[in-house]
């Protein structure tokens, strides 16, 4: 094996130049990647008209049902049926990597989202997968053409759906090296149509916004249509001023 080629040993004042020099390219990367969530919820939707239905533990689901509710659901195809290298043990090993990085949906849930992994691989495979694993994420069973008519019939992918007064809405998709980020809660947000709905965003008029960290909570502590906790508040806003002023262009 031959020898790594390391970086040169430096001083601590000659790190912290070097770590200077870097963040002003990661600051321009993270305002580009807000730049480019802010045009994703620009995106013209797609009207999907279709009647899909999926197989869920309790029995037979349209697709406004995997909403639970909310306005906006994210759906991951992920690769576990006949067929699939692991079957019937396990999932594409791709596809549980995907499940392994899914943060706690209390999160994304919060934000009136919804999260659902579907396969073709029936209810009791997909119930025995999931308490092997540890994975707790909503799955179903495609029982149509639900992932050829959304490019996820020979190749993982992730959809994003909005729902208007009882109309869905196909607003965006991602796949290949796109998919590999997703799992955070605040890359599954910046796919959405509303984003993280902070008041930070450049989001279209009208578009639902809180002041950010506020809304942040224990995942079990949610409560819906609940006012932030006043003390957490506090300690949110304070922080915030401090942070900033310390490094002013920190948080841009």
């Amino acid at each position: 094996m031959p020898l790594m080629q390391t970086p040169s040993i430096v001083s601590p004042q000659a790190w912290d130049a070097a770590r200077a020099q870097l963040l002003v390219k990661e600051k321009a990367l993270t305002r580009a990647r807000d730049t480019m969530a802010a045009e994703r919820r620009r995106m013209p939707w797609m009207a999907v008209d279709t009647s899909y239905v999926f197989e869920g533990p309790s029995g037979r689901l349209g697709l406004q049902d995997l909403f639970g509710g909310r306005r906006q659901l994210i759906v991951y195809r992920a690769f576990f049926e006949p067929g699939v290298f692991g079957w019937p043990d396990h999932a594409c090993r791709g596809c549980s990597m995907v499940a392994d990085q899914v943060a706690h949906l209390a999160h994304l849930n919060a934000r009136d989202t919804s999260l659902a992994f579907v396969s073709r691989a029936p209810q009791p495979d997909i119930a025995r997968l999931k308490s092997r694993m540890g994975w707790t994420m909503p799955w179903f069973t495609i029982t149509d053409s639900f992932d050829a008519d959304f490019g996820v019939g020979e190749w993982h992918g992730t959809n994003v759906f909005f729902r208007d007064e009882g109309r869905i809405f196909r607003t965006y998709f991602i796949d290949n090296r796109g998919d590999e980020q997703m799992g955070n809660t605040w890359n599954y947000l910046d796919i959405t149509p509303l984003g993280r709905q902070e008041l930070w965003e450049d989001s279209p008029e009208g578009y639902p916004q809180t002041a950010p960290y506020q809304w942040w909570n224990w995942h079990d502590s949610y409560v819906a249509q609940a006012e932030p906790d006043r003390q957490w508040v506090e300690v949110s806003a304070a922080g915030e001023a401090a942070f900033r002023k310390a490094s002013p262009s920190a948080g841009a």
